[in-house]
């Protein structure tokens, strides 16, 4: 018997290595896979806003143009976004599975953006594993033409002005004018990303397309309509937590917070608690809209594109709000004025109040959401399920997006004005891109 299965153990080993190949397929599920992992490792390396949104598009651009060139339903962007070229044409005669493609150029492209690129690279090494061990000719083939739009996208990325960015000036603290803005406990940081404004936008005509109205002159007299709108901050604060935790627009407040650093002190220990950016929120939303209704690779790959391009412009221009106006919190003017006491229930986050950078970028990845999945799409949103938050239902993407802009005054850290100039301005960046961008041919 022993000597039987001396025979048969090389047999079946010369069998398996004269294995016919398999066609490599590359599923929807693979995309949200890439970026959640993504996602996982921002949360990780502890990225703000504006810059996680950029790492967010990037790749998506690279995926997207990619699957363009394949589905009839799709066209490029080229000529379409700020200074991007044709991407190389795919060789039809090399076998080359494109949506394979797609999602190494994705990955590529991420990993350049990341600093934890080795979480990445465990992901990477098991989707590469399994394809080349499905087809290797399809595989390699796939991969080079996948690495070679990379790179195209790539040139094109390190033009967007943000290195430079990286070696300029930290913020100046005016400390003359009340009116403007002062760091906040408990960490006390410098304002993230002072010059944002620079960095060249996906498809704005420039960060300033949409500057908004000045927020209400700076005024401490108790009849003035700024200082109406600072009492409205500490009153509603003082009224939603009166009862604990308990009241929906505590709930709300919390569910929408989305900083990526929050400060938690201890006596004399002071450590970070992570969560996701505003921008990574949405993308989650995408990512359940887009699950709910089965999408394919191709629109999966499309939807995560165009929301993600809204969110990035939408953080250019707001940021250049915020260091034009240069608004002080209300943490800061009610601590000095009216409750030295008081803290928000939410942390502020360290950079100017005016405009809300959560109403401006939900109010932009609302409009384009609503365009690709429809009005009246309800969705249940587990996004924070994670951070032990609970699931909160919407009927649309709107009405998300509004319940996104007012929590920022439940949790204390914007005034009125912020809230709802802010998501007007990302709802004008959101209609931009939908009179101006076409990506889908019918």
């Amino acid at each position: 018997m022993k000597y039987t299965i001396y025979y048969i153990i090389p047999l079946l080993f010369l069998l398996s290595c004269n294995a016919p190949d398999q066609p490599i397929e590359v599923t929807s599920e693979n995309m949200h896979s890439v970026v959640d992992r993504v996602t996982q490792i921002m949360i990780h390396d502890i990225f703000s806003p504006p810059v996680a949104s950029r790492i967010f598009a990037y790749p998506n651009v690279a995926a997207y143009e990619i699957i363009a060139q394949k589905n009839s339903k799709y066209q490029s962007l080229a000529g379409q976004l700020n200074q991007l070229d044709l991407i190389p044409v795919a060789d039809t005669l090399k076998g080359i599975n494109l949506e394979l493609s797609a999602l190494v150029a994705h990955i590529h492209i991420s990993k350049q953006l990341i600093f934890s690129e080795e979480k990445l690279g465990v992901l990477e090494d098991s989707l590469y594993s399994d394809w080349e061990g499905k087809n290797k000719k399809e595989f390699n083939a796939s991969k080079d033409y996948g690495l070679a739009v990379a790179e195209h996208i790539k040139k094109w990325m390190v033009k967007d002005n943000y290195s430079q960015t990286r070696t300029m000036p930290k913020f100046s603290v005016n400390t003359d004018d009340d009116s403007r803005w002062q760091p906040t406990p408990p960490a006390y940081m410098d304002g993230i990303e002072p010059h944002w404004s620079k960095i060249r936008p996906f498809f704005l005509d420039s960060a300033s397309q949409f500057k908004p109205a000045p927020p209400p002159p700076f005024s401490l007299e108790k009849d003035s309509d700024f200082y109406k709108e600072l009492m409205e901050v500490y009153t509603i604060s003082n009224t939603i937590t009166a009862n604990g935790d308990n009241s929906e627009e505590v709930q709300i407040a919390k569910f929408w917070d989305c900083n990526p650093y929050v400060s938690v002190t201890r006596g004399h220990l002071m450590f970070a608690t992570k969560k996701i950016t505003p921008g990574a929120h949405w993308i989650g939303i995408t990512k359940i809209a887009s699950r709910k209704i089965n999408s394919n690779f191709d629109d999966t790959v499309y939807a995560y594109t165009k929301t993600s391009l809204a969110i990035a412009d939408g953080f250019i221009s707001c940021w250049d709000e915020k260091y034009r106006s240069n608004l002080i919190r209300p943490e800061t003017l009610i601590n000095l004025h009216i409750n030295d006491s008081w803290q928000p229930i939410l942390q502020t986050p360290p950079f100017p109040e005016y405009t809300s950078g959560h109403s401006v970028v939900s109010g932009a990845a609302g409009i384009v959401l609503t365009d690709i999945f429809g009005d009246n799409f309800a969705f249940e949103d587990d996004t924070e399920v994670p951070y032990g938050l609970p699931i909160r239902s919407f009927a649309s993407f709107n009405q998300a997006a509004n319940e996104a802009a007012i929590s920022r005054m439940y949790g204390g850290i914007h005034y009125r004005a912020a809230v709802e100039v802010g998501i007007d301005q990302g709802r004008n960046v959101g209609n931009l891109f939908l009179q101006n961008i076409k990506m889908k041919t019918n």
